[in-house]
This record gives structure tokens, C-alpha cells and sequence, in this order.
């Protein structure tokens, strides 16, 4: 079963997902988002599969998230994503996908139920 990890290596939670994943027999594809960067059709997707708005995987705690005012209630998901796509990381990790589904891995345990 292919399982793919969009991961942080600065992460701790990141890092410890990766380390589960592996300890399961399983070799992931690694993604690093940071560097590769999301596109819009990329991230509505992987939403999508995990039943979540933009504004719910929004990263706010070491990002630039208040500062570019996205915190805002009032901020619709249009804007949110466009600036996710611009800063990746403003996108929540580590985000982990199967053939089973999506989840955002926090806490890392919640990624067992698509493993």
C-alpha cells in the first residue's frame, strides 16, 4: 500500500509520524511541502479527502499567519489557500495519506487508522 508523508524534517511531530510509518514496515514516499512547495488543486484535494476547510489545517503557531491577518474569522477559505499556496507553511504537518485516506498526523497515532 503506498503512503505518502508531506513532512517538515524541523519537526518533531513530523519526524515522529515518519518514524511510526517506517517502524510498520512501510517506506513512504517523503514529500518535502517546504520545498516543493503546494498548488492550489494540490491542497483542495488533499483537503477534500480529509474532510477539512483551509482555515482548519492553517498553521498559525512559527508562521505568518496573523501577521498577513488570517486568523481573521472573516478570512474565507479563497484567501487562505492562495496564501498557503504562496507559504507553504502555513499548511498544518505532517499530513499523511494512504489508499485508506488522509489525516493530519496530530497526534502521530491518528495516522494508524489509514496504515
Amino acid at each position: 500500500m503506498p503512503v505518502t508523508i508531506y513532512h517538515r524534517p524541523q519537526c518533531s511531530t513530523s519526524r515522529a509520524a515518519l518514524e511510526l510509518i517506517r517502524s510498520r514496515g512501510i517506506e513512504p514516499t517523503v514529500v518535502l511541502y517546504a520545498t516543493t512547495g503546494w498548488t492550489h488543486t494540490q491542497l483542495i484535494s488533499l483537503f477534500d479527502a480529509m474532510k477539512v476547510r483551509p482555515r482548519d489545517m492553517l498553521r498559525v503557531k512559527g508562521t505568518p499567519a496573523q501577521d498577513l491577518g488570517l486568523t481573521d474569522i472573516t478570512v474565507g477559505d479563497a484567501r487562505i489557500l492562495a496564501a498557503m499556496v504562496e507559504q507553504p507553511i502555513l499548511v498544518e504537518r505532517p499530513i499523511v495519506t494512504s489508499s485508506k485516506g488522509a489525516v493530519l498526523a496530530r497526534p502521530v497515532e491518528r495516522l494508524l487508522d489509514i496504515l
